[in-house]
């Protein structure tokens, strides 16, 4: 019951800014992990619960927030770029710039999260306190822009059919990414 209860939640047909805004929500959820992160180390230093806490979100920062990014300048920014509407393409070029800032950040937050998730000591904790309010405040930003003007301009320009469409190669494309991650026996 429980894989049925899943498959009818995100289903290949859904619409892909179901999945994005999914997403959202995933990657507010996970900056509020980075923020745990931070006031448990000033608390505990790298305890079993900050290791465990930093290989998570290192995980989802690397992959699925990476992917997810992959997946607007795919499917949702182009068709916006090419519109005669400025306010939109300013926002769209904005948005493509966040996205290359974010990961300059989230480089510089990695190998400071990898040495909490080892239990090595040698992170800094005031730069990665630092880097989490930086990498925090834009990633809201961003998010904020993007639900408020840009997914709404995306989604009156395209078909329902597209929408699917997107969806079913986002979904299509995680599968692969999932079965190739596993590890092989």
């Amino acid at each position: 019951m429980v894989a049925t209860t899943r498959r009818s939640q995100t289903p290949d047909s859904a619409d892909g800014f179901d999945a994005l805004d999914a997403c959202h929500r995933q990657i507010v959820f996970a900056l509020g992990k980075l923020a745990a992160i931070v006031a448990r180390l000033e608390r505990f230093g790298p305890d079993p619960e900050a290791r465990a806490m930093a290989r998570e979100v290192c995980e989802f920062f690397s992959t699925t927030a990476r992917q997810h990014h992959a997946d607007e300048e795919r499917h949702v920014f182009p068709g916006l770029l090419a519109t005669a509407d400025e306010p939109t393409r300013q926002a769209v070029l904005r948005l493509q710039q966040d996205h290359g800032w974010l990961e300059e950040d989230w480089l510089e937050l990695e190998p400071q999260l990898d040495a909490v998730a080892a239990g090595m000591g040698w992170y800094a904790l005031d730069t990665l306190k630092e880097g989490v309010t930086v990498f925090t405040a834009l990633s809201h930003d961003h998010i904020a822009l993007e639900e408020s003007l840009v997914y709404p301009q995306a989604k009156a320009r395209m078909l329902a059919g597209d929408r699917r469409e997107m969806g079913r190669e986002m979904s299509a494309r995680r599968r692969a990414d999932a079965k190739a991650a596993r590890p092989r026996n």
